[in-house]
């Protein structure tokens, strides 16, 4: 896989949402298409990349824009606006730059950093399956018999964006239990990515399998893991604020889209006695009641990255927590509008908004699929908790 020529360097938040907006009009053209034939965004990406979106968390000491999250938050959700799949591809690539934020070396920091602001995109090779739970991993990482390295085996699934990148951070358990996460150069040998991803919807985030038969990773290559979850980190929040801005593109594609709809194709009901859709009573109080909700969702999300942006400049059990709290309310609402939406957008638009030609399927498809990352239910057990009996959600992350 070949790297860009050129790549643009991003240096404020207002330009990252610039150039997001401007990218998201192109993007949207084809997404339709894209999701039905399941073609692999793959010219789309590169030009992602040249855009510099996938640098702009990188710190500013290290020569990035540092942008806050709040506008990391809008940037994904105005890619996944106009393309589900596109939006959810770079959210492990910016969660495996948060842990080297937090727990990678200067040199580590430096050097990953430096690739990244070059081009390379990270994908993931994290969860698997067979498993006793979910977050279980049994992945090994060994000493290698030169001294200097190690040795990977193991098979990952969802791995969300590896068939695309240049480098694949993998969790791996090494000789005394302990997780790690190896960034492994997507060429290594014994390395197979496999597009075997057959999930209704997402179809083009390439979220397969990934194999590693004896795989060598240089000890510089490999950073601590678990630790970010054994004391306060924002690793975790930072995580589930990008699935919530995927979650809310979705919804706003959705909304947009059945507005357009009733506006040019939809007929009213006979008994509303209107001659347009857009004067039916009840389709009028439908969309209130839509846009309320969507609304509210985009303003927890930004709620949620400014208070995120506070504990990762004072990060503390409480500031962890607060962050932890904020973006779990912004995951559930945007887990239950983006279904709504993608819904509702039927009953509104009616018949003729099944039609395969317009697609629209995709946008219910896309959101059932990605929403099942983490179960909402869990997250209104741990808001609860924390507003009821001060209870502070676990640090794993999931919340």
């Amino acid at each position: 896989m070949t790297l860009s020529h050129h790549v643009a360097l991003i240096t404020s938040d207002e330009q990252a949402l610039i150039v997001a907006s401007d990218l998201a009009e192109d993007f949207k053209r084809d997404s339709a298409l894209r999701d039905r034939e399941r073609r692999l965004p793959l010219a789309e990406l590169e030009v992602f990349s040249r855009s510099g979106l996938w640098g702009i968390s990188v710190p500013k000491e290290y020569g990035g824009a540092g942008v806050s999250n709040v506008t990391l938050g809008k940037v994904i959700a105005l890619i996944a606006q106009a393309d589900g799949s596109l939006g959810q591809i770079p959210q492990n690539h910016f969660y495996a730059l948060e842990v080297l934020r937090v727990n990678g070396s200067d040199e580590q920091k430096q050097r990953l950093y430096a690739e990244v602001l070059a081009g390379q995109r990270f994908g993931n090779a994290l969860a698997e399956l067979g498993t006793r739970t979910a977050h279980d991993r049994v992945t090994r990482l060994t000493r290698d018999g030169d001294g200097y390295g190690y040795r990977i085996n193991g098979r990952k699934f969802y791995s969300t964006g590896a068939i695309y990148a240049q480098r694949i951070p993998t969790s791996v358990v090494d000789e005394n239990g302990v997780q790690q996460l190896a960034f492994l150069p997507r060429e290594s040998k014994g390395l197979t990515v496999i597009d075997d991803w057959s999930g209704f919807g997402q179809r083009t985030t390439g979220s397969g399998s990934v194999v590693f038969e004896d795989v060598y990773v240089a000890a510089e290559d490999v950073l601590p893991f678990q630790s970010a979850f054994e004391r306060p980190t924002t690793v975790g929040p930072l995580a589930q604020i990008l699935h919530a801005a995927i979650d809310t593109g979705i919804a706003r594609a959705a909304y947009e889209d059945a507005l357009h709809f009733v506006r040019s194709k939809t007929r009213p009901w006979i008994d509303s006695g209107n001659d347009t859709a857009t004067e039916d009573p009840l389709t009028l109080k439908s969309f209130g009641h839509l846009s309320i909700r969507l609304h509210a969702t985009e303003a927890l999300l930004e709620c949620a990255g400014e208070i995120l942006d506070a504990a990762q400049a004072e990060t503390n059990a409480e500031t962890v927590a607060a962050a932890s709290i904020a973006v779990a309310e912004a995951r559930a609402i945007s887990t239950e509008i983006s279904l709504a939406a993608g819904s509702t957008l039927f009953e509104l638009a009616g018949s003729q908004a099944t039609l395969s030609e317009h697609g629209l399927d995709r946008h219910w498809r896309n959101a059932r699929v990605h929403t099942l990352h983490d179960p909402v239910r869990w997250k209104y057990h741990a808001v609860g908790n924390y507003y009821l009996n001060d209870e502070n959600p676990p640090l794993r992350g999931t919340i």
